[in-house]
């Protein structure tokens, strides 16, 4: 089939292998001069089965509350006269019923786990080098409460087959030294060796070199404006790049344009239940001698993420729902410095931090949208959330298996209209 993909992030690169790989011709459109620019670009770097708790779970409802009126609030609601913005927290609210938080996370694990063993395959086949560690991810706490639930969690996933192991403190500091002067903080942590952590962007950026190698094509800086319909089909997606506006056509359409899917599925009456979640980070250069962790940490307190990626240490997290507003907040920047001196405060870095800040296309349930839309031809891989660098090549390989005819591997509930 001539496959035509939305979006060259990590999500729409991968889709766009996995399609190629399976013998499909196909196009990508992307906005960006170069893949992984957006939402991709600079994440917290984390391949996280781990982390396949959502948000959405029965203990984070006391947390919002605590969390109310603070500019530096690891989850920050900014109400707005926005109709899609409350239907997404009324179902959010929903998604937290214990019953559907279980089978939540059972779904994410599997896509996860799946995900992580193609990225290892792809890594080797094709001999990717994006700064990757397998140093595994250690979770860290430093609320009794907040450690012994997570001590349930993490009960659960070794059910579903992932090796989340709990930790004393004397072990966290085993695992990563760097956290000794932070140690009066600490009660305990969560260690899962199998997990990784690798610079996105340049995972996207050499994955799409491959893919061009491989014959699929790449239309950049090339904005789309709508979908076109036609008897109950996509019958080609209008576009431009500065010049009259072009339809290009496929036989078969994937929509991979993260926070960006339901403003241009909407129009011709598909709707997602996916809202901009705004996540930081600050990467910093480290000087030679900098006291740094080199095992990618996450703090559950204030839901960042510490990454190591080759000299630079990459600090995100937090979510700050506030429709598709990316100014950079000063006050949330700062938090992300704050604690990471409180963490490693012998740390030593060269230059000033880079800022950043992108929209994460997050689900009520933290469970992406994987699989055929109610339009025969339109195919969806979006609704990622936090886990789109973890899940991206699960749900591309698993997208185009169900594109070419086959079963996709992971038990996942995919999209079926």
């Amino acid at each position: 089939m001539r496959i035509l993909v939305l979006g060259a992030g990590v999500v729409g690169t991968t889709s766009a292998w996995y399609l190629s790989q399976a013998g499909h011709q196909v196009t990508v459109v992307d906005r960006q001069p170069v893949a992984g620019n957006e939402t991709s670009f600079a994440n917290g770097g984390q391949i996280s089965v781990s982390h396949a708790e959502p948000w959405a779970n029965p203990h984070v409802l006391p947390q919002l509350l605590k969390w109310l009126g603070r500019e530096d609030a690891p989850l920050l609601w900014r109400w707005r006269a926005d109709p899609a913005q409350l239907a997404w927290g009324l179902r959010f609210l929903v998604e937290c019923l214990p019953g559907r938080t279980r089978r939540n996370i059972a779904a994410i694990v599997a896509m996860a786990l799946y995900s992580r063993r193609c990225l290892r395959h792809l890594r080797a086949e094709l001999g990717l080098e994006y700064d990757q560690l397998e140093r595994g991810i250690l979770h860290v706490y430093t609320d009794r409460k907040d450690f012994v639930r997570a001590s349930e969690a993490a009960r659960l996933m070794r059910q579903f087959g992932l090796d989340r192991d709990t930790v004393d403190v004397d072990r966290c500091l085993q695992l990563e030294p760097a956290l000794a002067d932070a140690r009066h903080l600490l009660v305990g942590g969560d260690y899962t060796r199998s997990d990784e952590s690798g610079d996105a962007h340049k995972f996207t950026r050499a994955l799409a070199g491959h893919a061009e190698v491989a014959g699929v094509v790449f239309r950049r800086e090339t904005t789309i404006e709508r979908i076109a319909t036609s008897g109950g089909k996509v019958a080609g997606v209008v576009v431009h790049n500065g010049k009259a506006p072009e339809l290009l056509t496929a036989d078969a359409y994937v929509v991979a344009l993260g926070s960006y899917s339901p403003l241009m599925l909407r129009p011709i009456g598909v709707r997602v239940p996916v809202y901009p979640a705004k996540g930081y980070s600050a990467t910093l250069t480290l000087a030679d001698d900098s006291h740094a962790p080199s095992v990618s940490l996450t703090d559950d307190e204030r839901k960042l993420v510490f990454s190591r990626l080759g000299n630079r240490l990459r600090v995100a997290g937090t979510a700050e729902f506030n429709g598709y507003n990316l100014d950079l907040n000063p006050v949330r920047c700062q938090a992300l410095l704050d604690r990471t001196r409180q963490l490693f405060p012998r740390l030593q870095t060269v230059g000033e931090p880079a800022f950043w800040c992108g929209l994460r296309p997050a689900t009520p349930s933290n469970v992406p949208l994987v699989g055929r839309s109610c339009f025969s031809n339109l195919w969806l891989n979006t609704g990622h959330g936090t886990l789109g660098w973890t899940m991206a090549c699960g749900s591309g390989a698993a997208l185009a298996d169900m594109m070419s005819g086959s079963l996709p591997d992971p038990d996942f509930p995919f999209l079926k209209c």
